[in-house]
């Protein structure tokens, strides 16, 4: 449900403020309190639609299942109180959640964080309208009905209307087809209601006649307004109110005052033997009295050390609150001194893979994300046919060689000429496509305008062994190009192709007539016939351009790399390409400036070497492998023993623990019979006894031969129903898996996915024919007669219900991704090669570093470095974590101990107890403490000299960990910021420190601003409301980042 609004992330409507009258005269210190509280316009959303949301986000079939387990939950409602509903929603989410993530539930429910989820379902809902008295109805391709047996009246001629937009966020019943008509449910989860309806549509949805999908509606709205938390309340003292005394204009008189009755002048001198005792309490009343003492110069000076002195001498288990209590109320105590879940799901799966305290905090700090989403293809390929060299030729002699000149002031926009081959164009081109002419026109641009690019073209010509270039022109250019080049150079060839092209007109291709006309005028003596003809010398590197664009599995003709990075096919334009690669040069100087300055790249660097060396560089483009967009499966550890064979078990498992068992029982296959860690696990799905996959275990086996990182299993995904014929050399694969060693298992797999052993096979040979020298024929012979079917029906069963797969479709596994489906002859041996390079690099060397420090044996070891890397990778990219090296720890550190044998997060934080961040940042650690396990380290890092006083607010952060009830234990309690026995003189100002966001504003606000000596008495309240809400919104970035168009 990544993408949906959370709180306080994101708040959508408005939201409450206001404030009770407050009169004015002489009261006690303890009358003085204000209370703000802030609500949206919306009502209150259930809890169980919440919790719902929550889950979502670990996944569609969790949700699912919970929905399962609280089908009619709300008659418990009725009876019971609405603290025993909460805590009974809790229980039944406890099936799916692990007790971090319930703690967290807990939180998210206290802030709630997914209310404005479910009220935009119910806006959508509006938007239908729903059908007047029904609380549930559904809607069949714009047509409403709040009736069951209307369903399938519905659902006749539903393909024949609009299809319904389907939103990120929406509920979808899993199936594995999602091409029948659009079912969506609008009701209240947990009514029996919704059970009438969800009977039905989950029904159709399991036989795939439909596509059942499921949004909140919830008929009769709660009255009740729905209270936020997550923002400050600042009361801050007006600046004319508190000041310091200098104390070298003022008398000390600090033996004369008056505290509460006490003169202690006259008690010191009466009682001279006690005076350290009327000192103590004399401290002692000044800090139990409200009233904002006058500070002198020299108290300021050392206030943020006697704050921290007094929060080191209070038990570690208090010593956060005490910081709260200062940081937050500090005028009157000044005389006396952020991505939770996401973090949470990661240490839950790393602690259930028996990762704990050291190692695991190793696993988090690892950065496995690559920094840069775009690939850049290598571009040292001989192929390449380069017009110019900057570096080289004489029309650049003049221009400056060092890189230094890149750090030179120019002015914005101008492209600075240096005699390097810093920026690369590379054109692959068909030269009789309509469109070539534009790319050369344009490449001619530069070139004679002295741009500082280096170009280069690679034609794609027929690999014919034989072919006359009087019948194909794209062979008459290249002969024809070749000849000029042998005969001058190979800046007149490429002025020669130019002229050819200038002759095509607007609409037309390049002919072999425009090619002889161009050649015949420049050069009259040549033989024409020789040239182009069949046996013509000038043929010499026609294919290598072809087999070139082959390997590098680029797209559609034309395509454009700049430094290696191919255009998009927008950028592809040829009117808009010039500017492209102008922004292109702009935007790379700026790298090799960053270069220059940090000493990465200096004068006796090649530039094109330093290009393609760089970690984003690859010898394939290959968008399955290279997209943004990556699936993962999840994988845990299993404790028990289980037999992948038993089906009728295995088909009780959920999603996970399948992947569990496949993982635990999969046999792999490897270069060499070597007892290592295998950094990259390779799985190959499709049904091996049809041509496509056995080709795919083809281009396995191949690449295998030359690398040293991966191990290959397989998985069947049969295409038809499952017998003992159409599974033949699956079940020799699987038999050989379970049966041979490495060395004899290769060259049985490679002779059995050979074509000619398929067709043998299905003449009727028999299967041991194929066995090789050096296998245990008997053991073969003798589990491929008892195997069965069952394993391959778990197989089965697994990629369809886990990997969405349909029955027959391949697709390829690397450390727990999913590539696929995948069509037809799409993964070459060289895309194996690339899908190695991409997960070994950029997490699988970083995670086998840490495994192989663990010990253990291969297989496990080799599977937890799969099952990590599966993990990690599939979390959202976050900030790098820094490991912070503590030299001391002994001194101003207040140390908190998480509870044992449990995951924990390790919380370092630093902070002067007299800032306005401590204010907030004591009670978020309060917060964090009691819903996560924590190891804090809170250092004091207090200042010296203080000129001034550093604190002149009273500040309360609106957020609790969990929702509270009251005495009854009927409603939940409201979030409210409350200031208690505040001093009776100064003039306060309230202040909302809410999210950038929300706009708050005052509905209620009558207090009365006293002014002279007068104060106000009795307690203010204030409420508030939010007024709008942005479509991007962020608060607490460390925790929440939500992005949402409503």
């Amino acid at each position: 449900m990544a993408g949906w609004p959370r709180l306080p992330a994101l708040l959508l409507l408005f939201a409450l403020l206001g404030a009770q009258p407050c009169s004015c005269g002489r009261a006690p210190a303890s009358s003085q309190s204000v209370t703000a509280r802030l609500a949206a316009k919306w009502p209150a959303t259930p809890l169980l639609l919440e919790t719902s949301e929550f889950i979502a986000e670990d996944g569609n079939e969790k949700f699912w299942q919970f929905l399962e387990t609280v089908r009619e939950l709300t008659v418990y409602k009725q009876g019971d109180s609405e603290h025993s509903y909460y805590n009974l929603i809790l229980k039944k989410a406890g099936q799916f959640l692990s007790n971090l993530q319930i703690n967290l539930l807990k939180f998210a429910l206290s802030i709630r964080a997914y209310s404005p989820t479910v009220q935009m379902f119910q806006q959508i809902a509006a938007d239908e309208p729903p059908p007047e008295g029904c609380s549930a109805f559904v809607v069949i391709h714009e047509k409403h009905t709040c009736k069951t047996n209307e369903i399938k009246k519905l659902l006749k001629k539903a393909t024949k209307r609009p299809r319904p937009y389907l939103f990120k966020g929406d509920h979808k019943f899993p199936a594995l087809k999602e091409d029948g008509p659009v079912v969506v449910l609008y009701a209240e989860m947990g009514t029996k209601d919704f059970v009438k309806f969800h009977k039905i549509l989950s029904e159709k949805a399991q036989r795939e006649e439909i596509v059942y999908v499921l949004r909140h509606y919830v008929q009769k709205p709660s009255s009740r307004k729905m209270y936020l938390s997550g923002y400050g309340v600042e009361l801050a003292i007006k600046s004319t109110e508190y000041k310091a005394v200098d104390d070298t204009q003022v008398k000390d008189d600090d033996d004369e005052s008056d505290v509460q009755g006490f003169l202690f002048g006259k008690l010191k001198q009466m009682h001279p033997d006690l005076k350290n005792n009327l000192k103590e309490f004399k401290k002692h009343l000044i800090e139990t009295t409200n009233n904002m003492e006058p500070l002198k110069v020299w108290e300021l000076q050392d206030l943020s050390f006697q704050a921290g002195a007094r929060i080191m001498s209070t038990p570690v288990y208090d010593a956060l609150k005490v910081m709260k209590d200062i940081a937050q109320n500090f005028p009157i105590k000044a005389s006396k001194l952020a991505t939770l879940k996401l973090e949470g799901k990661l240490m839950h799966g790393l602690h259930e893979l028996g990762i704990k305290e050291e190692i695991l905090s190793k696993f988090m700090r690892l950065r496995i994300h690559p920094t840069d989403d775009s690939y850049a293809l290598d571009i040292r390929h001989s192929s390449i046919i380069w017009i110019n060299n900057i570096e080289q030729d004489p029309s650049y002699s003049t221009w400056p060689a060092s890189y230094q000149e890149l750090l030179k002031p120019t002015f914005p926009g101008v492209i600075q000429q240096i005699r390097r081959n810093l920026f690369n164009l590379v054109l692959f081109v068909d030269p009789v496509q309509e469109d070539t002419g534009d790319y050369m026109k344009l490449a001619e641009l530069f070139y004679h305008h002295n741009v500082p690019l280096r170009i280069g073209f690679v034609f794609i010509l027929s690999t014919k062994e034989e072919i006359d270039g009087n019948e194909d022109a794209g062979i008459a250019l290249w002969r024809t190009f070749n000849y000029i080049a042998e005969e001058s150079d190979i800046s007149q060839a490429f002025t020669s192709i130019i002229n050819m092209y200038h002759e095509v007109k607007d609409g037309n291709v390049l002919t072999v007539n425009h090619v002889k006309d161009v050649l015949r005028s420049e050069y009259p003596h040549a033989d024409v016939q020789s040239i182009l003809d069949v046996r013509s010398e000038y043929d010499e590197g026609r294919k290598a351009g072809a087999t070139f664009y082959k390997k590098t599995g680029l797209g559609p003709l034309p395509q454009a790399l700049f430094n290696g990075v191919p255009f998009n096919r927008e950028e592809m334009d040829a009117a808009e390409l010039e500017t492209v690669i102008l922004q292109r040069i702009i935007d790379a100087t700026g790298f090799f400036q960053r270069a220059v300055f940090m000493g990465l790249l200096n004068d006796h660097i090649n530039a094109m070497d330093f290009l393609m060396d760089q970690h984003n560089v690859v010898s394939r483009i290959n968008p399955t492998i290279l997209g943004a967009e990556r699936r993962y499966i999840h994988f845990r550890s299993t404790t028990v023993p289980f037999d992948v064979e038993d089906f009728s078990t295995f088909s009780f498992l959920d999603s996970q623990d399948k992947s569990a068992v496949i993982s635990d029982n999969m046999k792999y296959l490897t270069k060499k019979d070597e007892d290592v860690l295998y950094a990259v696990t390779i799985w190959i799905i499709a049904d091996f006894d049809k041509p496509a996959g056995r080709q795919l275990l083809s281009n396995a086996l191949k690449h295998l031969k030359t690398s040293s990182h991966i191990r290959v299993g397989i998985l069947n995904n049969p295409s038809s129903k499952i017998n003992e014929d159409n599974t033949a050399i699956a079940r020799g694969i699987l038999t050989a898996f379970l049966t041979q060693n490495n060395s004899n298992l290769k060259s049985f797999l490679s002779k059995l996915s050979k074509e000619e052993t398929a067709k043998s096979l299905a003449a009727g040979t028999k299967i041991a024919k194929f066995l090789i020298p050096g296998m245990d024929d008997d053991t073969f012979e003798k589990k491929y007669n008892t195997l069965g079917l069952d394993l391959i029906k778990t197989h089965q069963m697994f990629c369809q219900e886990v990997l969405k797969l349909l029955p027959g479709q391949m697709a390829v596994m690397s450390n727990g991704r999913v590539l696929g489906p995948l069509d037809e002859n799409e993964f070459y041996a060289e895309d194996f090669n690339l899908l190695e390079k991409i997960t070994y690099s950029t997490s699988a060397e970083k995670i086998k570093a840490i495994v192989k420090e663990m010990g253990g044996s291969s297989k496990s070891g080799s599977d937890l470095i799969m099952k990590i890397d599966a993990l990690l990778s599939s979390l959202p990219k976050t900030e790098n974590r820094q490991d912070a090296g503590l030299l001391k720890e002994q001194h101003s550190v207040v140390k908190v101990d998480p509870q044992q044998n449990e995951p924990f997060y390790d919380v370092i934080a630093i902070v002067d107890p007299l800032t306005r961040e401590a204010q907030k940042m004591a009670h978020l650690l309060i917060v964090l403490k009691d819903i996560i396990n924590v190891k804090l380290r809170l250092f004091l890092n207090c200042r010296s000299k203080l000129s001034e006083v550093p604190l002149k607010s009273f500040y309360r952060f609106v957020l609790e960990p969990e929702l509270t009830y009251g005495i009854n234990k009927h409603l939940p309690s409201e979030p409210v910021a409350k200031f208690l026995e505040l001093p009776e003189s100064p003039l306060l100002t309230l202040n909302m420190i809410t999210p950038e966001s929300w706009l708050v504003e005052a509905v209620k606000s009558s207090l009365i601003i006293c002014k002279h000596n007068t104060t106000c008495v009795g307690p203010s309240t204030s409420k508030g409301k939010w007024k709008y809400c942005e479509i991007f919104c962020v608060c607490f970035p460390e925790i929440f980042s939500v992005v949402i168009v409503y």
